[in-house]
C-alpha cells in the first residue's frame, strides 16, 4: 500500500515542484548572500517565517484550481466585469512577472560569470538565449518538464548540502536565531526581500493553472485525491526549498561576514555573487566556487521556466486565449535585457538590482493574495474544499504579516 502511494504521488509531482523553484531563484540567492553578509545567521528566522507563508497561500493557491477548475487569473477574468479593471489588473500583475523574470535573468548573467570568465556585458547577451531551451522543454509533453524540475531541485539541493559540509556551520547559532528574532531599522529591507523572495506574486497565480491541469475529470473523488496529493507535495517541496534558503544565507555569513565586515561595517555595493564565489575559492577551493556557480546557473534556468509559464497563466487566464510560448518569451525577455545592460554599462551592482527588484515584489504580494484568500473562503465557489476557519484565520494572519512588513519598510525608507 506504501509503494502504492508512492508512485501514485511520483505520478502527481509536478505543480509544487515548478512552484518551488519560484522560492530558489536568483532573488533568493541576492537577498540570502547580502543578508548572511551582514547579519551572519541573524535573519534565519525570515526564511523559516517567509516558508511557512508560503507554504499557507501555495496550498491555497493550489486548493483553488482543484476545487473550481479555473485559475485564479479566470477567476479574476470573470470577476472584473469592466474592462479599465481587467487592463489594469493585467498590467500590474505583467509588472511583478518582469520584476521576477529579471532576477531570473540576472542569475543565469552571473552564473555565466563565474563559472566561465565571460564578462557581465557578454553574458547578459549570451544569458538572453536561454530562451531557447525553455522552448525546447514547451515543444514536448509537459511531464519532460516536471521531469527537468526534478534534475534542477537535485542538483540545487545537493549543491548546497556540499556547500555546508565544507563550510561547517554553527548549528548553536543557527538554532538561536531561529527562535529568537530582530528586527531593526538596520535589517527591515532584508527582512521585507526576504520574503518579496520567497512569497512571490507569480507563484500564486502559477499554481492554481497547475493544479487544474492535474484533474483527469471533474469528479468529487478525483478532487479529494489531487487535493491530498497536493497538500502532500506542497509540504515536501516548499521543506525543501525552505532548507536551501537557509542553506545560502548561513553560507554566506559564513564565508562572506568575516570577510566584508559583517553588522554596520559592509559597503553593500562592494559585495558581489561573483565576489562571493570568488571569496569561496580562495578560503575553500575552487570546488566550492564552481558548486555555487552550478547551483545558481541551475536556479536561473529553472526559475525562467517556471517564470515563463506564470507568464502564460496570467495573459491567457485574463485575455481567454491561448498564448505562443515563443511570442511570450521573448517579450519578457526584451523587457529585461535592455535594463539590465544599461545598468551593467552605468556599472550599477547586479546584486543590489537583485535584492531591490524582490523588495517591489514583496510590496505587489497583494495582488493575488488579497483574491486568493477571497475566492478560497466562498462555500458557494469552494464547496467542500472552502477554508476552514482556521486556515482563513491563518492566512489573514499570514497576509496582515506581510503587509505591516510593507509599510513598514516605506515608513523606514
Amino acid at each position: 500500500m506504501r509503494w502504492s502511494s508512492a508512485r501514485e504521488f511520483f505520478a502527481y509531482l509536478g505543480p509544487a515542484l515548478i512552484v518551488s523553484m519560484a522560492y530558489m531563484d536568483p532573488g533568493n540567492y541576492g537577498t540570502a548572500i547580502q543578508s548572511g553578509a551582514l547579519f551572519r545567521n541573524e535573519l534565519v528566522w525570515t526564511v523559516w517565517m517567509a516558508s511557512l507563508m508560503a507554504m499557507e497561500l501555495q496550498y491555497l493557491s493550489g486548493k483553488l484550481g482543484i476545487a473550481t477548475g479555473r485559475s485564479l487569473m479566470e477567476l479574476l477574468r470573470g470577476s472584473l466585469h469592466s474592462r479599465y479593471y481587467r487592463l489594469t489588473y493585467w498590467l500590474a500583475a505583467e509588472a511583478a512577472a518582469a520584476a521576477t523574470d529579471l532576477a531570473e535573468y540576472l542569475g543565469t548573467v552571473l552564473a555565466l560569470n563565474i563559472l566561465f570568465g565571460i564578462p557581465l556585458l557578454y553574458a547578459a547577451v549570451l544569458g538572453a538565449f536561454d530562451v531557447l531551451i525553455i522552448l525546447a522543454f514547451a515543444s514536448r509533453r509537459f511531464r519532460v518538464i516536471e521531469y527537468a524540475f526534478m534534475l534542477f531541485v537535485s542538483v540545487i539541493s545537493v549543491g548546497f548540502l556540499y556547500e555546508l559540509y565544507v563550510f561547517g556551520p554553527n548549528l548553536a547559532d543557527i538554532v538561536r536565531h531561529t527562535f529568537v528574532p530582530t528586527l531593526n531599522r538596520e535589517n527591515i529591507p532584508f527582512v521585507v526581500g526576504i520574503v518579496g523572495a520567497t512569497v512571490m506574486p507569480h507563484a500564486l497565480f502559477l499554481h492554481s493553472h497547475l493544479t487544474k491541469e492535474k484533474l483527469k475529470e471533474s469528479t468529487l473523488e478525483e478532487k479529494r485525491r489531487v487535493r491530498k496529493l497536493h497538500l502532500t507535495e506542497c509540504v515536501v517541496t516548499l521543506t525543501v526549498a525552505a532548507l536551501v534558503n537557509a542553506a545560502i544565507l548561513v553560507v554566506a555569513g559564513k564565508a562572506l561576514c568575516p570577510v566584508y565586515g559583517c553588522i554596520g561595517n559592509t559597503d553593500i555595493n562592494a559585495l558581489t555573487v561573483t565576489g562571493a564565489a570568488k571569496v569561496m575559492d580562495g578560503l575553500y577551493g575552487p570546488l566550492a566556487g564552481i558548486v555555487f556557480g552550478v547551483t545558481l546557473l541551475s536556479s536561473g534556468i529553472a526559475s525562467s521556466t517556471t517564470g515563463t509559464l506564470a507568464g502564460q497563466a496570467i495573459m491567457e487566464g485574463m485575455l481567454g486565449m491561448k498564448i505562443n510560448p515563443y511570442f511570450r518569451r521573448i517579450v519578457t525577455r526584451v523587457i529585461n535585457v535592455f535594463p539590465t545592460v544599461a545598468a551593467i554599462v552605468a556599472g550599477l551592482s547586479p546584486l543590489s538590482l537583485l535584492v531591490y527588484s524582490q523588495v517591489i515584489l514583496s510590496i505587489m504580494i497583494p495582488l493575488p493574495m488579497v483574491p486568493l484568500l477571497y475566492y478560497t473562503a466562498k462555500k458557494e465557489l469552494m464547496g467542500e474544499f472552502v477554508n476552514r476557519k482556521s486556515t482563513t484565520l491563518i492566512a489573514l494572519a499570514v497576509g496582515g504579516t506581510i503587509l505591516a512588513l510593507n509599510v513598514y519598510l516605506l515608513l523606514t525608507l
